[in-house]
């Protein structure tokens, strides 16, 4: 079993474009699959760097399997995926650092 944590960027962006119908969507992509199979959607680039289309929306995570834990990065449109896929590959260490505390942070609350 996998995790799935969010950054707060990709919070910010599903409240600003998606309806409730598709909130309930991409909680279940989250639970359900990602949970279990995070490889879904198409690859960008990398294996563990993923894109999951959601009613014309664009869904980009990233997969860390020596984690077991995915991190939803970020949400695009077609216009703007190029732009959101160059950005997201230039920050692939900052990501790495972010899903590692936050995992911290969760194991933490756990213990308390």
């Amino acid at each position: 079993m996998y995790s799935v944590f969010r950054t707060a960027r990709f919070d910010k962006e599903v409240l600003k474009k998606f309806s409730k119908a598709e909130i309930e969507e991409l909680e279940t992509l989250e639970r359900k699959q990602l949970t279990n199979n995070p490889y879904v959607g198409d690859p960008l680039s990398y294996r563990f760097f993923r894109e999951k289309k959601l009613k014309g929306k664009r869904v980009y995570f990233l997969i860390y399997d020596d984690l077991k834990a995915v991190l939803m990065i970020a949400v695009s449109d077609k216009k703007n995926q190029q732009e959101t896929i160059n950005e997201i590959k230039s920050h692939l260490e900052n990501y790495y650092n972010i899903i590692r505390e936050a995992i911290k942070q969760h194991d933490e609350y756990d213990h308390v």
